[in-house]
């Protein structure tokens, strides 16, 4: 028996697999089984473990968490026509068994899994906080594609933090921050012209860049006088404070 101290389980949930008729059962698993060998193909087989659940199948990913949220998302897609499936990631501790055939696998870590897969819709993916503290740490920014959904409480009456998958949220953070950088370069710039205003003056700072610009100085002209306007103010403030 190993032991793996801090592992990411996906836990791929057949909803109402124990109710179906067993051809039914069959066509899934092996449908399951056929998506989910699609979705790890880029990961190496010794950097997991794939096992049978009684309700679905397991992945233990030994240390990226990355790669468990590309292999979960891969899984969902591939296994969204027809498929009841439902999803639920966790980071933690597990133990594997791989002394008796099949291996098996225990821990918390498949335990939270076990449960947020138990907590989502069909073709919903649910990610605990723990899984998700360690992607941040893992793939910084990639974190922000897992936004809240809640609060929820397992079988064992044991609450949890969930976080649902988003596609758009990590677009709006990547936004943000070039709204913030494009801000800071204004100001910067904003800066340094108030430093020429205030070497130069309004207007000769103003002709100096005709005469640099020529030609095309006409379609900026009005612009680069109204930046040169508000900057030359602060440069007056600046050059009264000295």
């Amino acid at each position: 028996m190993s032991f793996a101290p801090l592992c990411s389980v996906v836990f791929l949930r057949l909803r109402d697999f124990a109710r179906r008729p067993v051809t039914e059962q069959a066509r899934l698993r092996a449908q399951l089984e056929a998506a989910l060998a699609v979705a790890s193909a880029d990961l190496a087989p010794e950097d997991r473990v794939v096992l049978d659940a009684a309700d679905g199948m397991v992945v233990v990913i030994l240390g990226k968490p990355e790669a468990a949220l590309a292999i979960a998302e891969r899984a969902l897609q591939a296994a969204a026509v027809g498929m009841p499936v439902a999803v639920g990631i966790d980071h933690g501790a597990v133990r594997l068994d791989e002394s008796g055939e099949p291996a098996s696998v225990e821990g918390d870590g498949l335990v939270v899994a076990a449960e947020a897969a138990a907590a989502a819709e069909p073709s919903q993916l649910l990610a605990s906080r723990a899984f998700r503290d360690a992607l941040r740490s893992a793939a910084p920014g990639r974190e922000a594609r897992l936004v809240a959904a809640g609060r929820f409480t397992g079988a064992g009456l044991r609450t949890h933090e969930f976080f649902r998958t988003d596609a758009n949220a990590e677009a709006r953070r990547k936004r943000r921050h070039a709204i913030l950088g494009t801000a800071l370069a204004l100001a910067l710039a904003g800066t340094a012209v108030a430093a020429r205003v205030s070497a130069l003056g309004h207007e000769a700072f103003i002709q100096r860049l005709e005469a640099k610009a020529g030609a095309g100085w006409s379609s900026g002209a009005a612009a680069l006088r109204s930046l040169a306007g508000m900057a030359g103010p602060r440069a007056a403030e600046a050059a009264r404070k000295k």
